[in-house]
């Protein structure tokens, strides 16, 4: 299988490396990136070879897109002429929606959106994906078998995306908000910052593997953990009566709404 990754910032480099973990070979693989620069970084990191975007997709039997929303209508006005016959095009932009990529590509374009986040990084990605009209089982099967290389697959209608770009395609940063928070709370308190650091990575590790391997809801393993007339239950009493549930709530609508604004045409 031949493949393009059209973009290749964090997420796209992150993939790419996913990709070649699972046993995709170097010389499958071609790259496209305005950045001079950071296409040299990464044909040397990872032994793959560059073009030009229009050159790189030509010839791929998959052409991966992961550049910025706002970038995507110049890219694919570039290469749509240069796509094979019997491609398929996986987009990871946040907020382009399947109908405004086929719009812009050949017609009968099979085309599958994807939305994931930075953890696949490190292996563990939450990837959702959903496909177009003109793409079949077989395009959604492949999608899955390149992204469970960085992590987990879901299956979502797209009308679910904007929400789920807002739940865990932003959700990292949250999480990383967060920890950044309790451990100045570690500091504040007379916790050395290292150790404070050390001390709340572990716990949100163990936490989320707990949810995970349980399958407990998350509320049953918070009132696990909240004594009656405990420290927990102090902590607690002070997020609700500064409303931080309300301001999360709040926050992840936002997130959702620019999601929504990100796939209108400009």
């Amino acid at each position: 299988m031949s493949v393009a990754i059209v973009g290749v910032g964090r997420l796209g480099e992150a993939l790419l490396a996913g990709l070649l973990r699972s046993g995709v070979e170097p010389g499958q693989i071609v790259i496209a990136e305005k950045d001079p620069a950071k296409v040299a970084a990464v044909c040397s990191r990872h032994g793959v070879t560059a073009a030009a975007p229009a050159e790189a997709v030509a010839g791929a039997e998959v052409v991966i897109i992961a550049v910025k929303p706002f970038d995507m209508a110049g890219l694919l006005a570039d290469i749509g002429a240069k796509l094979s016959p019997g491609v398929f095009v996986v987009s990871l932009a946040a907020g382009i929606t399947l109908g405004f990529l086929e719009g812009a590509l050949p017609a009968g374009t099979p085309v599958v959106r994807v939305m994931t986040n930075t953890p696949l990084l490190v292996g563990e990605a939450m990837s959702a994906i959903c496909a177009g009209r003109h793409a079949g089982d077989a395009e959604l099967d492949r999608t899955r078998e390149l992204l469970a290389a960085v992590g987990r697959v879901v299956r979502v209608p797209e009308t679910q995306l904007d929400a789920i770009t807002a739940l865990s395609g932003s959700g990292p940063a949250y999480f990383f908000y967060l920890l950044d928070a309790m451990i100045e709370a570690g500091v504040l308190l007379g916790v050395p910052r290292q150790l404070a650091a050390e001390l709340m990575v572990q716990t949100a590790v163990g936490s989320a593997l707990m949810l995970r391997e349980t399958g407990e809801h998350p509320a049953l393993l918070r009132e696990a953990v909240t004594s009656p007339a405990g420290t927990t239950a102090a902590a607690l009493r002070e997020f609700d009566r500064r409303a931080v549930r309300a301001a999360i709530l709040d926050g992840l609508v936002a997130a959702r709404d620019r999601s929504v604004e990100l796939g209108r045409p400009t």
